[in-house]
């Protein structure tokens, strides 16, 4: 079970660059959509079974938030240069400056003994599916060319953008707050 619990994550991996071509080279949008929101499931999934069936592992641990950046990144690039979007791109950019930043913090944390200080928190979660919300709208908007849903997946990216700013500080906070390193 613990292999079938690593393979979903690797799919997510996986997902991204194959979003890309989809996305960008053979306009193919529907499937995109599709592939993305059975990544996104995933996302679920994976940590579902972990703890339904107490195979939860310090790699799973270290590989879920991998995945998710590394679908984060592949998305942001991707509907960036569809769009052609400055808003979007900046935004995006925002977001994956923060995972970089958190990514650094539980790499300082693991090496001082800290690591509660940025575990995936409730709020993380939250963030995780607004991002994965808006670029569901934002490729179903590219799907189905109604700039309706395009713009109203704006304001969705945006509310991801704030929560995933906040939980960052958040985690910065908790870091420094009981650090030794400084």
């Amino acid at each position: 079970m613990s292999k079938f619990i690593h393979y979903l994550t690797i799919s997510r991996m996986l997902a991204g660059p194959f979003i890309f071509i989809l996305v960008i080279f053979t306009h193919h949008y529907g499937l995109a959509l599709i592939v993305f929101l059975a990544a996104s499931i995933t996302d679920y999934l994976d940590g579902f079974f972990a703890r339904k069936y107490n195979h939860e592992s310090e790699l799973g641990a270290i590989l879920d938030p991998i995945a998710d950046k590394i679908l984060t990144l592949f998305l942001i690039v991707t509907l960036g240069l569809h769009l052609e979007s400055a808003y979007f791109s900046f935004m995006g950019a925002i977001i994956l400056a923060r995972e970089f930043w958190v990514s650094a913090l539980r790499d300082l944390n693991s090496r001082t003994g800290n690591t509660h200080a940025t575990k995936v928190s409730i709020l993380a979660k939250l963030k995780t599916t607004l991002q994965l919300s808006s670029f569901s709208g934002f490729l179903l908007g590219i799907y189905l060319n109604n700039m309706l849903i395009l713009f109203l997946s704006n304001f969705i990216l945006f509310s991801a953008l704030l929560l995933t700013l906040y939980t960052g500080l958040l985690y910065t906070i908790e870091t420094f707050a009981k650090s030794k390193s400084f």
